[in-house]
């Protein structure tokens, strides 16, 4: 739809919500400094700029609303300055806080890479990041100590073998999320594959979409065990067998968590593999012209879905953005046993099996990486998969040579048969690296994992424990067991300290919901292994039989819980 389309008895009801900043509704100037830094110049054009000018001229060289702004177009954040502590994040100008070093994203939709793109991340890291490497809870790599100067050779190295950053931030639809099975699991509904790609050749880099009101998150699916965590994102097609037996997929919208949680929305229409695209770029069309742009915190699609409701948003899509009617459809089946990660050997069903692995907290490195791709290479492989649990998947290994590859995983510290803690434990980039954080994530982390494995050795529930430096969630902390969000804390002298509020029986699938937050309930950091413990040894002692720790969370009184 465009401003100019006749409006309908529905939008001129829709009146009072202009102030909120639609473009459908006829309110396009410039809102915020966001809004008004996107109609100056769409940040796809900063590529330009940063070839021509500020790889050859510096950092210093660079526009402020090009540094903090457009570049996120092309996976960029600075960094943050190495030594200001979390008491300054929000006090500090963002010149104050910014490094003349970036974070550089590299996207990977659906979390598939060959063993050739494996090797140039793996040399992009080590030869221009200092090694750094993490993978993400949506399927990206981040890198990081990346200069300015280096930007346009590693766009090369990475182009030259299909990999971009395009997009990989700012407020565009960002990586799509996907099965890293897809196409060899026995089990799945549909093979998503073909989807995602239609996606991102015809949309991702397209100036159609890319002045958003904010990031929009995506994910296509037919896994059977729902690893793309479809209530969360923005648009989701979960794979389902249609009413007329064929596969196809189920479409949700509206889901994000940060500081205001919602869970996405079904709207009852089932869309054919066929539908698939078109409805993708209706669903954003709608966010591009609908979504609120006058205030930043309000401009996620979850804020528009949860005021209109998923009848209405259906009926746009289908009257204003797609010109007919999209079927009724089934609702996915949940997952039995909750687990997302592909951790593990399993059959394919080509009679391969595939390896999952579990990098501590999805940190790696470029020297690894480049292993990893050796190892898969040496046992016949030349798929490698990222997961949304900060994960990694080898598929492809013929049944001869799975223990082969499993000991070389092994070898090189990456666990297949993970204990319960450093399987279900994720954290956020947090303090070393991020401008937004206010507490260490990763080191702390890798540190809990260790204090509870050899603290509780025997403890095999699956457990999820989220670490997040700030509100913002990006380690899905209000859908956790036990979550836990960075802040300064006071501890028993009077001390601000780093610390953490807790969340805790947060879940998706068949225990779906939001963590409850305990009033008063937090912990320093120092004391968090011991809050952990303490926790998890109640639970073990007073639940039921069978009663998984959600449940018991939801029961237990407050005095449990602390």
């Amino acid at each position: 739809m465009s401003p100019s389309t006749p409006q309908t008895a529905q939008t001129r009801r829709a009146r009072p919500r202009r102030g909120e900043g639609q473009w459908a509704l006829g309110y396009r100037e410039p809102l915020n400094k966001n809004e008004e830094n996107k109609k100056n110049d769409d940040g796809l054009n900063v590529r330009q700029r940063i070839i021509d000018i500020y790889s050859k001229r510096g950092f210093d060289s660079i526009d402020p609303a090009d540094l903090r702004g457009r570049f996120r177009w092309w996976g960029l954040y600075t960094q943050r300055r190495p030594g200001i502590d979390g008491g300054k994040t929000a006090i500090l100008e963002p010149e104050e806080l910014d490094d003349s070093y970036f974070m550089m994203r590299v996207r990977i939709d659906g979390g598939q890479l060959s063993l050739e793109q494996l090797r140039a991340v793996a040399d992009v890291s080590s030869r221009y990041a200092r090694g750094t490497a993490d993978i993400t809870d949506r399927q990206n790599i981040q890198l990081h100590w990346i200069a300015i100067e280096d930007v346009p050779a590693i766009w090369e190295t990475l182009e030259g073998v299909g990999l971009s950053s395009t997009e990989a931030c700012g407020d565009v639809p960002r990586v799509i999320l996907g099965c890293p099975l897809a196409g060899i699991d026995a089990d799945e509904v549909i093979d998503a594959t073909p989807q995602i790609q239609e996606v991102y050749d015809k949309h991702i880099g397209s100036d159609v979409f890319s002045n958003l009101p904010r990031k929009y998150k995506s994910a296509f699916s037919g896994c059977a065990a729902g690893c793309t965590v479809h209530e969360i994102n923005d648009i989701a097609l979960v794979g389902v067998t249609g009413p007329d037996g064929s596969p196809g997929y189920d479409l949700w919208v509206g889901g994000g968590l940060s500081t205001n949680p919602m869970f996405a929305k079904r709207l009852g229409a089932f869309v054919r593999p066929e539908q698939a695209a078109d409805v993708w770029a209706g669903v954003t069309g709608i966010f591009r012209d609908y979504g609120y742009r006058r205030l930043r915190h309000r401009a996620r699609l979850k804020f528009l879905v949860n005021d209109w409701g998923a009848e209405k948003f259906r009926e746009v899509l289908e009257k204003e953005y797609l010109g007919y009617a999209l079927a009724d459809g089934p609702e996915p089946p949940l997952p039995a046993d909750g687990r997302r990660d592909h951790v593990g050997v399993r059959p394919q069903r080509d009679g391969n099996f595939y390896v999952g692995f579990a990098p501590m907290v999805g940190r790696v490195s470029g020297e690894l990486l480049a292993r990893i791709a050796d190892i898969a290479e040496e046992h016949g492989s030349d798929r490698i998969r990222t997961t949304t649990e900060q994960k990694m998947v080898i598929l492809d290994v013929a049944p001869d040579r799975v223990d082969s590859l499993v000991s070389a995983l092994e070898e090189a510290g990456l666990q297949v048969n993970p204990g319960v803690f450093r399987r279900h434990t994720m954290a956020c980039t947090g303090i070393e690296y991020c401008k937004l954080a206010i507490v260490e994530t990763k080191r702390r982390a890798m540190d809990l994992i260790d204090e509870l494995e050899e603290r509780l050795p025997d403890f095999e529930e699956p457990i999820s424990i989220n670490l997040n430096g700030c509100p913002n969630s990006c380690a899905r902390i209000q859908v956790a067991d036990i979550g836990l969000k960075g802040q300064l804390v006071t501890d028993g002298e009077g001390n601000q300290v780093e610390g953490y509020q807790v969340h805790l029986g947060g879940g998706l699938g068949l225990h779906s919901g939001f963590g409850r937050k305990v009033r008063g309930l937090k912990t320093t950091a120092e004391e968090l292994p011991d809050f952990v413990e303490r926790i998890l040894r109640r639970y073990q002692e007073r639940r039921d039989h069978g009663e998984v720790f959600a449940e018991w969370v939801a029961r237990a009184s407050e005095e449990d819980l602390k």
